[in-house]
């Protein structure tokens, strides 16, 4: 992903702090059961939808998942992951995060406090152990899409 695209998600982390701020993660040309490398090209913001406490969980509605999908598609681009962040832990995927997990999807979690966002993390899951696995994240000097905005079901 480019550096735009990471300050613009970290952005979005502080401001939703102390609640979980959550999103999807955009790309080109990559299905589901790709399991190679992604460019994440952009992000989109989602409404944390969750009925639970907010500053440990999120939830993207189904609807919404499917609105930008739809969204995206004429032009090449598709639903690679979500990103959320972690108010005050570390950018690792909770057991619910797992639980809720899709295989075939990139998860990028932040880790943010009230000062700062001092890391962030990608995960895959695993479609053989349903376990959560670290991938690398490589920030790239390639221009990110301009947000569309919009308000999928993704929870953790």
């Amino acid at each position: 992903m480019s550096g735009a695209v990471l300050e613009e998600m970290k952005t979005h982390a502080r401001e939703a702090y102390p609640e979980e701020c959550c999103g999807f993660l955009i790309g080109a040309g990559v299905s589901a059961e790709d399991d190679g490398p992604r460019a994440i090209l952009a992000l989109e913001r989602a409404r944390n939808e969750s009925d639970g406490p907010r500053q440990r969980r999120f939830l993207i509605p189904a609807e919404e998942l499917r609105q930008m999908e739809r969204r995206v598609e004429p032009s090449g681009r598709t639903v690679v992951g979500f990103y959320h962040s972690h108010p005050d832990h570390p950018a690792r995927p909770s057991q619910l995060d797992q639980d809720g997990a899709w295989p075939g999807y990139s998860y990028v979690v932040l880790s943010v406090n009230p000062a700062d966002v001092p890391d962030v993390a990608a995960f895959q899951l695993d479609p053989d152990s349903l376990a959560f696995r670290e991938v690398r994240l490589s920030i790239l000097d390639t221009p990110a899409l301009p947000p569309a905005r919009t308000g999928g079901q993704a929870r953790a």
